[in-house]
């Protein structure tokens, strides 16, 4: 089982913007003084040189365009609404945004699979929104592959239930909490649990001041350093920079990188820079405008495939 992958699908925008659909529950949105068609064309400069970086240092990144047609302005965010396994299966999720239900396209697959990875089934959690139950994938789920568990901040996008479900499903352990940012003076729950915490090989790093219950802190922290975790913990203001929103990947000849913005880089400490570096090199990248309309991040844009390949797989 392995915990990073060297092959991420991410979705180029036709028509980025700000979703005013995601914007109730997700603080970290906000506009520009840009019309959509100048922010689309700036979210793709910045998805481009994003993909150009993975590239460069060995990462294989499968890009499939958006559909103008289906106006799905977070498209560019696939991890929440999908996740592909090393058993040849794939989830698709229930998501709390109808605009976003329509980024599931099938022909998503067929490019994944032209790419030579196989598919042999899916599950699908979609149902679960005929009741306005949501769990929005890897948005909330930070999956521990090695160690079987998923961390989940519970949220309006992450149910419970449908956590157990999902848990009982891959046979992983849950461990739940809630995490909380402060808006206009009130602690209000944290919409996506990978904007709070991000888990790597050998290391988390995670805001524990987000959450506030103690116990579950406290829980959280004994499951990471019953792992072997190092856990690196930022601030709350790191956090607002997406210093949370990262991903470990492998590039070429196996080097690692921990992937991230550059707003996420600029506002690490040199020692927590330190304590990363030790296990992995940094790759970031400008996201600012993906950032600021989208209320997502590096890690939000990729979505990890786990796939086998089909000439990999036995002919039975």
């Amino acid at each position: 089982m392995r915990q990073i992958t060297d092959t991420v699908l991410m979705v180029r925008p036709v028509a980025f913007r700000m979703n005013e659909q995601t914007a109730v529950n997700n603080y970290f949105q906000e506009g520009l003084h840009m019309d959509n068609e100048q922010i689309n064309k700036k979210a793709q400069e910045e998805f481009d040189n994003f993909v150009a970086k993975l590239r460069d240092v060995g990462v294989n990144v499968i890009v499939v365009d958006d559909d103008e047609k289906l106006d799905t302005p977070d498209s560019i965010f696939p991890n929440n609404w999908v996740t592909f396994h090393e058993d040849a299966t794939a989830a698709i999720y229930p998501l709390f945004a109808e605009n976003r239900r329509r980024e599931r396209r099938a022909e998503i697959f067929d490019k994944i699979e032209a790419e030579g990875y196989l598919i042999k089934d899916v599950i699908d959690y979609t149902s679960a929104e005929e009741e306005e139950l949501f769990l929005e994938s890897t948005g909330v789920l930070i999956i521990d592959r090695v160690n079987e568990k998923a961390y989940c901040a519970l949220s309006p996008r992450a149910n419970e239930e449908l956590l157990i479900e999902f848990c009982e499903d891959f046979e992983l352990t849950p461990v739940i909490f809630t995490s909380y940012q402060d808006v206009d003076g009130r602690r209000m729950p944290i919409y996506h649990t990978n904007v709070m915490m991000c888990l790597a090989e050998n290391f988390a790093v995670i805001c524990l001041d987000s959450i506030d219950d103690p116990k579950e802190r406290k829980n959280v922290v004994k499951h990471l350093k019953s792992d072997g975790k190092e856990i690196i913990e930022i601030s709350e203001a790191q956090l607002h920079h997406y210093a949370g929103n990262m991903l470990q990947v492998q590039g070429a000849d196996g080097k690692k990188y921990l992937v991230m913005s550059d707003a996420a880089r600029k506002s690490l400490l040199p020692v927590q820079v330190a304590a990363i570096e030790k296990h992995c090199d940094i790759l970031s990248s400008d996201l600012s405008t993906i950032e600021t309309c989208g209320g997502g991040s590096a890690r939000c844009m990729l979505a990890e495939v786990f796939l086998p390949k089909k000439e990999n797989m036995k002919v039975v």
